[in-house]
Parts: structure tokens; C-alpha cells; sequence
């Protein structure tokens, strides 16, 4: 094709794009007023529900809300890289549906670092100055759209610090606006899951056993969201479904030793939410 009609090809669109945007702009419909013309979704994360979803909900008194940070990093053989991510998407879930009237925001699925050093395979880092600013900017997004309860839990304990320099920062910047903003360091609470594993489930376990970056608590939790996460059929073919000669079988045996302990970190966190709670509107 010549060079002239390209040009004028160029030309053509870049002058109907405008237009063409424009036209779909004034056609769409405003889903801030448009009537929900289904039922609404049994749901609690953010991105799984439709605008006029959440909108409704937020009027309905929906207004607290989750920022959960997991991450991408070395588990040993058995488990994925997002073994924390995929420990969140139960422990949201759970903790969302107990506390009430709570919605989740996407997982924050990168942990800080230093991305020149994220040498591992399948290793991604943000810059602690990156992690800040996206977990700054997810919390400042919901109090836009009218949360008015906002807490931040980390499964990693790298992402801890930040989390608590974003939080302290926003409460002292909102402390006139009513908002409840907090870290909850008291969801990342694995010395006291270990715990509860030996004395409520009978279960002594030594997560330094077999030198992995694994353990039976975390593999039975990440189990109820999904047993492919864990490898759990190519365990059983290689014969290798144990960790820390504790075997994750039977596979029910295993998924209610999950729930179990899925119910006792929920139970922790959210006291410790109510504490928050109180203790800012006491200030």
C-alpha cells in the first residue's frame, strides 16, 4: 500500500476515534442511577460482583471493606508460587462473611522487595515505595466510593511494615473524616496457628522437618480453596501426600483440619478488628 493512502487512512481515523468515543460515551448508561436488573450475587470480593452491585450494597451499609497483601515466592516443590494469595482468597472470604456487611478488594498479589534481586524463578517484587503507593492508592479508591471501615492484613511478613506506614499515615490524614483505617497484624498469626494445630487438632508439627518452605497448616487451608494448589494428585501418584511426615490424607480429614484453622484465624482477626474499632473512635 502506498504511502499516501496510509497517511490519509491515519488521517481518517485519527479524526472518527474522537467522534466514535464520544458516541459510545453519550449511548452508555450511568450505572451509578441504572436499576440492578438482576438479583444480586451471594458475593463478598469486589472485582466477582457487577458496579450496580457493589453500588447497592455501599447504600445498603456495606462500608467496610478488605485489603489483603499475599505474594509471589519460593514454596518448595508442592506448592505454587502465590501460596499466599491463594491462603487469602479463603481467609477473605471467611473473614468478609463473618465480621458482616464486608466486601473484599483484590488481592495485592506482589510483596515488596527489591525487584534486581527477585533472582528466584517465578519471583516478582515490587519497591517498597511501589507497594505503599498501591496499597495508599487502593485504600484512598474505596473511601471515595464511601467505606468508611478499611483494614489491612498481610499473609507474608515482609508486607507487614508497609502496611502499618500506610495505615498510621491515612488515620492521621482522615482523623477528622470519621474513617476507620487499621493494619491487623494479629491476622498474620501463624506461631499461634501452629499452636492451635498441636493442642485442638492434636497434630505436633515441625515445620523445619523437611527443610521446605511448607508446612501441614498452610497446605490444609490453601486445600479448601483448591487441591490443585497444593499438587495434591500428583502427590498421591508420586507418593509424596505428607509434609513434615504428616500426611494430607484422607483428603476430608485434611479439608476440615483446614476449616478448623481457617475458623480460628478468622476468629482472631476479626477481635482484632473490633479492637480497632474502638479504639479510633475513642480518639
Amino acid at each position: 500500500m502506498k504511502k499516501s493512502v496510509l497517511v490519509g487512512i491515519a488521517v481518517i481515523t485519527a479524526g472518527l476515534i474522537p467522534y466514535a468515543a464520544s458516541a459510545q460515551s453519550d449511548e452508555m448508561k450511568d450505572m451509578n442511577t441504572f436499576p440492578r436488573p438482576i438479583a444480586l450475587a451471594d458475593n463478598v470480593w469486589i472485582e466477582e460482583l457487577t458496579m450496580p452491585e457493589v453500588r447497592d450494597l455501599l447504600a445498603d451499609g456495606w462500608r467496610t471493606a478488605l485489603i489483603l497483601t499475599g505474594g509471589i515466592e519460593e514454596n518448595g516443590p508442592y506448592l505454587t508460587t502465590g501460596k499466599h494469595n491463594h491462603v487469602l482468597r479463603v481467609m477473605g472470604e471467611s473473614i468478609a462473611r463473618e465480621f458482616g456487611q464486608t466486601l473484599v478488594a483484590p488481592i495485592v498479589t506482589i510483596e515488596p522487595g527489591n525487584p534486581e534481586r527477585a533472582t528466584s524463578p517465578g519471583g516478582i517484587r515490587y519497591s517498597q515505595e511501589t507497594y505503599r503507593a498501591v496499597l495508599r492508592d487502593y485504600a484512598v479508591s474505596l473511601r471515595a466510593q464511601g467505606f468508611t471501615s478499611i483494614f489491612l492484613m498481610g499473609d507474608s511478613g515482609g508486607n507487614l511494615r508497609g502496611m502499618q506506614e500506610v495505615a498510621d499515615a491515612l488515620r492521621a490524614e482522615w482523623a477528622d473524616d470519621g474513617v476507620v483505617i487499621a493494619h491487623i497484624p494479629e491476622y498474620y498469626n501463624y506461631q499461634d496457628v501452629l499452636a492451635f494445630q498441636r493442642d485442638e487438632l492434636g497434630i505436633d508439627e515441625d515445620p523445619r522437618l523437611e527443610g521446605l518452605h511448607d508446612d501441614y497448616y498452610i497446605t490444609t487451608i490453601i486445600m479448601n480453596d483448591d487441591p490443585e494448589y497444593v499438587r495434591l494428585a500428583q502427590r498421591i501418584d508420586a507418593g509424596k501426600a505428607s509434609i513434615n511426615d504428616i500426611s494430607i490424607l484422607p483428603i476430608d480429614e485434611a479439608l476440615e483440619h483446614g476449616r478448623r484453622l481457617i475458623e480460628f484465624r478468622t476468629d482472631a482477626t476479626i477481635e482484632a478488628m473490633r479492637a480497632a474499632i474502638a479504639e479510633q473512635r475513642r480518639r
